[in-house]
């Protein structure tokens, strides 16, 4: 597929650009509307072939949970051990579209590696994730970014709050998620290790206030979010956190989303999970 292609569906879904725009550019990209038609459902999310950890796991418990996040009740999807024991706690952030069953997979993958995993849902203040993914991003442009932050870092409050967490705290997110890691790594002193994949970083400014380990996963074809790498380092270096850097060559943005059949890259994907979950076993001790 042109790159140019997925480009523009990048753009898409991630500036204010009208559905109707996005597909009269598809199709002059692509030659024409019938082909553009046909390309469609290789960019947009087939959540059909989300679970590559089935809901009924007889190793896992699943369920969906509330927590008060200061008089917001933050709805979350949780998958943990069957197995009695005590855990370390992760929390899996989501793209600019919601909780859905890509995110609650990734949830129940964590807790086949042992982990207690929490998938808040950011538009839980709205009602919860819609089914359309156009409303979504449309109700994610009205989110409050400082409200949004409280919301989900009163999350590893009712991680550790549970009797079959061990106290220890971690978290992974994806694009609009991974931007949101970064932001959680600079306002919660206790957070152990954070993991972004193809995220916004955070400013130079605050890094200073970061005390947990980063991992930072991004994707070679990825110019809008790599362009932020650079002054990020640098003040990562600085300051003397603990991070590590690692970028897919030839790979989209998204590369880790098994949904989405034009950006994921397998190869890509498999190493960057094995290396998330490699670092919380690393740090969240």
């Amino acid at each position: 597929m042109k790159q140019e292609i997925i480009n523009l569906y990048d753009e898409y879904t991630h500036k204010p650009l009208p559905r109707e725009v996005f597909l009269k550019r598809l199709a002059i990209l692509a030659g024409s509307t019938t082909a553009a038609m046909a390309i469609l459902p290789m960019l947009e999310n087939n959540y059909a072939v989300a679970a590559t950890v089935p809901e009924q796991d007889i190793e896992l418990h699943t369920e969906e949970i509330t927590y008060d996040a200061g008089g917001i009740t933050m709805k979350a999807y949780l998958a943990k051990p069957k197995k009695g024991g005590k855990y370390g706690g992760v929390m899996i952030i989501h793209e600019n579209r919601g909780l859905n069953d890509h995110i609650r997979d990734v949830a129940r993958r964590a807790a086949k590696a042992g982990y207690i995993a929490i998938a808040p849902d950011a538009l839980s203040p709205a009602g919860g994730t819609p089914t359309d993914q156009d409303q979504a991003r449309d109700l994610f442009s009205k989110i409050d970014a400082k409200q949004n932050l409280i919301n989900f870092a009163k999350g590893f409050d009712y991680l550790k709050s549970r009797k079959d967490c061990n106290g220890f705290t971690g978290c992974v997110g994806f694009c609009w998620g991974g931007a949101l890691v970064n932001q959680l790594a600079v306002n919660v002193p206790d957070l152990k290790a954070a993991v972004a994949f193809y995220g916004r970083q955070a400013d130079a400014a605050d890094v200073p206030k970061i005390k947990a380990a980063l991992q930072l996963h991004y994707a070679g074809l990825d110019e809008r979010i790599n362009a932020g790498i650079p002054a990020y380092e640098e003040a990562l270096k600085k300051n003397n956190i603990k991070y590590e850097l690692y970028i897919y060559e030839g790979v989209n943005h998204a590369f880790h989303n098994d949904t989405s059949g034009a950006r994921y890259n397998e190869a890509a994907a498999k190493l960057a999970w094995t290396r998330t979950l490699d670092f919380w076993n690393a740090n969240m001790k």
